[in-house]
């Protein structure tokens, strides 16, 4: 794909920022975070590392009843074996469920028979119940400790099953569309939302970090932005974080085919309450 400029446009905002994906964890502040979001938005929902997987399907129940469209994250090491996640899928299903998202998980053991979301994504193939959209990872910087050969290979196993890719939290513009004109170039055509962080403090994104089980913060901080990059950016905003150059960077290309970014999908940390104000602030210049 060949480099092209295009115009900054209120469009490509907008077209962001419309219909985002919000993404919650499933702890105790679930249900009062979702009363801060639009009615009927689109929730993700993570797989906890202390929590399970269950309480990820509990949540994504809970979000159904409420009106909400849940995109629960049904990740591939915390599955124990093929009937557990028949179970995972039945319940899901008669939810209403009808968009899942398949990362592999970070357990260092699986909990069970599966390694990757793959191995997951296979069995899914071949099970009776179907949903309309399969999300799966994408890494616009790259993974600490997989190189790049091996996520290539894994993505290109994974596209065939799913309808779409999300990436990981990324701070950077110009790593995601490089990293989207790199898989365009490798054939892979899927629609990508891109994975952004909320508005943010400092203090909450550490506490947050061992909570969902990273233990140690800065080795958290390295895998999404770089902590030197980080802390330079929240000294200069006063200890808050807003994706404004982000949502900048990538408006220029939102509307262009070739592209296919279809909207964003933001990391909140369960900071409902300031995202969807910065969001809606965005919407309104």
């Amino acid at each position: 794909m060949s480099v092209k400029t295009i115009p900054d446009t209120a469009d490509g905002v907008s077209g962001l920022l419309a219909n985002p994906r919000f993404e919650l964890m499933p702890f105790d502040s679930f249900d009062e975070q979702l009363t801060h979001l639009p009615d009927g938005a689109e929730v993700a929902i993570t797989t906890s590392p202390s929590l399970g997987v269950d309480a990820t399907v509990e949540a994504a129940e809970s979000a159904a009843a409420r009106g909400y469209e849940p995109v629960p994250h049904i990740a591939a090491r915390y599955v124990k074996d093929r009937e557990q996640f028949e179970g995972i899928v039945g319940r899901l299903a008669d939810a209403g469920v009808t968009d899942i998202f398949v990362p592999g998980g970070d357990l260092e053991e699986p909990a069970g028979e599966f390694e990757s979301a793959h191995d997951l994504l296979v069995v899914l193939d071949d099970l009776d119940y179907e949903f309309e959209e399969v999300g799966i990872t994408g890494y616009p910087e790259g993974h600490d400790f997989i190189p790049a050969e091996t996520l290539a290979e894994s993505m290109a196993e994974k596209e065939p099953y799913a309808t779409y890719i999300v990436t990981q939290l990324c701070y950077d513009s110009d790593a995601v569309v490089e990293w989207v004109e790199t898989i365009r170039g490798r054939g892979v055509d899927l629609p990508v939302e891109v994975g952004i962080p909320g508005v943010m403090k400092y203090q909450r994104l550490l506490e947050i970090s061992q909570k969902v089980g990273v233990g140690d913060s800065v080795h958290f901080l390295r895998k999404t932005t770089g902590i030197v990059g980080f802390v330079r950016q929240l000294i200069g905003s006063r200890g808050k974080y807003a994706p404004d150059d982000l949502i900048d960077g990538l408006a220029r290309y939102a509307e262009d085919p070739d592209y296919d970014i279809r909207g964003v999908h933001v990391y909140t940390f369960n900071q409902t309450p300031d995202t969807e104000s910065w969001r809606r602030g965005r919407l309104a210049e």
